[in-house]
């Protein structure tokens, strides 16, 4: 029997007024919005495109486009190792709920969406360069540790006493593959893409249990990477899918405008690219140098006060966590 982590859940309100914590990675796509002068303006902005794209989707009753908003929490997922009250940020993620002002109603939205995690900090931007990999290249147990302790956080019953879904992420398509586009249209979801193959962070997400499908919403520049577990076109509603797509392209629209926000669509076949210069601006101000540099001080953070002082335990929990999940 695996060794038992003690798994908490905490959340904060992601608005106007965000502050991110001290345990949050400021690479996250929410906490870099939250700094500098800008950041009021920021947090609005991205609220009211969140909002607006969701009442874009969701258009059934809704003339004026103005029924539904979404309230958003940051999910932390933290794990202390050793019970002795030393929690580490383990991952965080986003969980909305939808507000219908025609019926004064409270919907659930989708958990998952952005998904944020200082291990995989240490796989991408440590531990493939200190072993000499190149773009693409990985070793074979890569991603092993931080997929078995996403299974563990989610399947824990801290988790599963506030969520009574699995996540789905919801992150941009990689640059490095070429999309075709197929005779699948989805209501919601929109027309489905496929690759012939997976991307490094498609692989890596393999190991957290997940399968992914990219699909491009109606009116959007491209399609979306989602990963999930069960069945992502049968095991959640179509609000709980607008969601996560109004929710995510909006960030996306930021980070990525090369992509999400370009003055083009997708086509037949689609290659990512963030060289692409016929593209939009949000009013939105994002430094993607800064995001890259400090993934690798995360990574290296992590490191220090996880991966090094936690080996033997993690190691030892890892080998018997596999046994006990095969056996299940």
């Amino acid at each position: 029997m695996s060794q038992q982590f003690a798994c908490s859940i905490k959340r904060i309100r992601f608005d106007e007024n965000y502050q991110p914590a001290d345990s949050t990675r400021l690479t996250t796509n929410f906490a870099n919005l939250a700094r500098g002068e800008s950041r009021e303006q920021n947090l609005r902005n991205t609220l009211r495109m969140i909002n607006n794209r969701f009442n874009a989707l969701a258009h059934w009753d809704n003339p004026k486009g103005d029924r539904y908003s979404l309230e958003i929490d940051i999910v932390s997922a933290d794990l202390d190792v050793e019970g002795n009250g030393n929690a580490f940020p383990a991952i965080e993620m986003l969980k909305s709920t939808i507000v219908d002002h025609r019926t004064n109603q409270r919907i659930e939205g989708m958990i998952g969406n952005s998904f944020s995690s200082y291990v995989r900090d240490y796989d991408f931007s440590v531990l493939l360069l200190s072993q000499g990999h190149k773009a693409g290249e990985m070793p074979d147990n890569f991603g092993d540790l931080h997929g078995k302790l996403y299974q563990y956080v989610v399947n824990s019953e801290a988790f599963q006493s506030q969520f009574n879904k699995q996540p789905v992420i919801c992150l941009s398509v990689s640059t490095t593959k070429t999309y075709y586009r197929t005779a699948n249209i989805h209501p919601v979801l929109g027309v489905e893409y496929q690759q012939n193959e997976y991307s490094r962070t498609d692989h890596y997400f393999a190991k957290m249990g997940l399968t992914v499908r990219y699909f491009k919403p109606e009116n959007s520049a491209a399609p979306l990477a989602f990963y999930f577990s069960g069945d992502l076109l049968a095991d959640y509603t179509d609000l709980e899918l607008i969601s996560a797509i109004s929710t995510m392209e909006s960030f996306q629209k930021i980070y990525r405008p090369e992509i999400y926000n370009a003055n083009s669509t997708a086509g037949q076949v689609y290659q990512p690219s963030l060289e692409y210069p016929d593209y939009s601006l949000t009013q939105i101000v994002y430094d993607r140098v800064e995001r890259s540099q400090l993934a690798v001080k995360q990574g290296k953070w992590t490191e220090e006060h996880f991966i090094k002082p936690y080996q033997h335990i993690l190691e030892q929990w890892a080998a018997s966590y596999a046994v006990a999940t095969n056996a299940a």
